[in-house]
């Protein structure tokens, strides 16, 4: 098979060195692997601003959308009521979730293309006494947009609500100090911006909220507050967990910190976005996200023509060592391209040259 990176929200491309921490076989029961777990859930405590104490990491099983249903079922109780924000299919995947555990909620539908909106917020706390928790997707993988976190965070701050966002593509990649802008929950997954391996989630919590919620969760094994209870004694995971991944996992947070932590990261991401749009631009591809709401983690691109066949498109650039994203929207032909991973400005030059050779043939073609 031929060799190449991958220019998706994660799984992403990794170092080497992530890879190679995955060569050797551990034993969930043994004190060093424990270690490994603890060592992780301090980890990300500090890369979000957050104290032991008041904060806690709880690592759990599968992927992202696990960790976002173990909070909604582990942290909204039966009488309360959860406003979702959503311009995404991330977002509506809570929306489902929500349907599914069978929760009480509220739905701020905002198109795909705009970012959510504090004062339409703010009216339907206004009108809705029964709202007790506020979610919503930061960084919506969907178009690439970045919703404002703080702004949301800050308003539900100020109406006495739970706040609880999806940060998987975005932490890790950004500054989000999670304790200054009283987040309560903060749902994340190894294989994004820290550049780990598919295989667990994780859940930076606000302690005196979790410690609130025994007996809530509707799911054994989605439930949050069970496996917080379990690792705080000694790093344990409640049920198998995948040892190669963390061992990978502790490996990248190593890496992100030898970097420069997350500002170093952010700046690279930034600057990968930065020469990425500037060159598509370039070559007739807009993008579908206006540049102020534009996240430096995926970009989304409209067909720059009519007839424009992706697939084709697709194979070429995958032929000469990179894959692309398809698009996720109804309302717009788009393709996208994420930056994020083991990826430099070399590697988004290299892409440029490749989509313009591209480019230069089927105009040719077509003349």
């Amino acid at each position: 098979m031929k060799d190449y990176k991958l220019l998706t929200p994660g799984p992403l491309t990794t170092t080497d060195s992530v890879k190679q921490a995955m060569l050797f076989d551990r034993c969930t029961w043994d004190d060093d692997y424990k270690q490994i777990t603890q060592k992780i859930r301090q980890q990300l405590l500090a890369l979000a601003a957050a104290s032991p104490g008041a904060y806690t990491a709880v690592l759990l099983q599968g992927s992202g959308s696990f960790g976002v249903e173990a909070v909604l079922t582990t942290c909204i109780g039966r009488e309360d009521t959860c406003l979702i924000i959503t311009n995404g299919a991330y977002g509506q995947r809570m929306v489902k979730m929500a349907e599914y555990l069978g929760l009480h909620y509220i739905v701020c539908q905002v198109p795909y293309g705009q970012p959510a909106d504090a004062a339409t917020v703010r009216l339907l706390l206004e009108a809705n006494d029964a709202i007790t928790h506020v979610a919503m997707v930061h960084c919506e993988t969907t178009t690439g947009i970045l919703n404002p976190l703080q702004e949301m965070a800050d308003l539900a701050k100020a109406y006495g609500k739970t706040f609880i966002v999806d940060a998987m593509s975005s932490f890790g990649g950004l500054e989000i100090p999670v304790q200054e802008w009283k987040i309560d929950y903060l749902i994340s997954s190894a294989n994004k911006c820290i550049q780990g391996v598919p295989g667990f989630c994780f859940v930076l919590a606000r302690t005196e909220a979790l410690a609130g919620c025994r007996g809530q969760a509707r799911s054994l094994c989605l439930d949050l507050y069970d496996q917080w209870q379990c690792m705080e004694k000694d790093g344990k995971w409640r049920y198998t967990s995948p040892t190669h991944v963390v061992a990978a996992f502790s490996r990248a947070l190593d890496e992100l910190a030898a970097e420069g932590g997350v500002s170093a990261r952010n700046r690279r991401y930034r600057e990968n976005n930065k020469l990425l749009r500037e060159k598509l631009k370039s070559l007739g591809f807009a993008p579908y996200i206006a540049e102020e709401s534009q996240s430096p983690i995926i970009t989304t691109f409209l067909f720059p023509y009519s007839d424009f066949d992706f697939n084709r498109f697709y194979h070429y650039v995958k032929e000469r060592g990179f894959v692309l994203y398809p698009g996720k929207l109804t309302d717009a032909d788009t393709f996208r391209i994420g930056n994020i991973g083991e990826i430099y400005r070399q590697d988004i030059s290299l892409l440029g040259d490749i989509i313009e050779e591209y480019m230069r043939a089927e105009h040719h073609e077509h003349n």
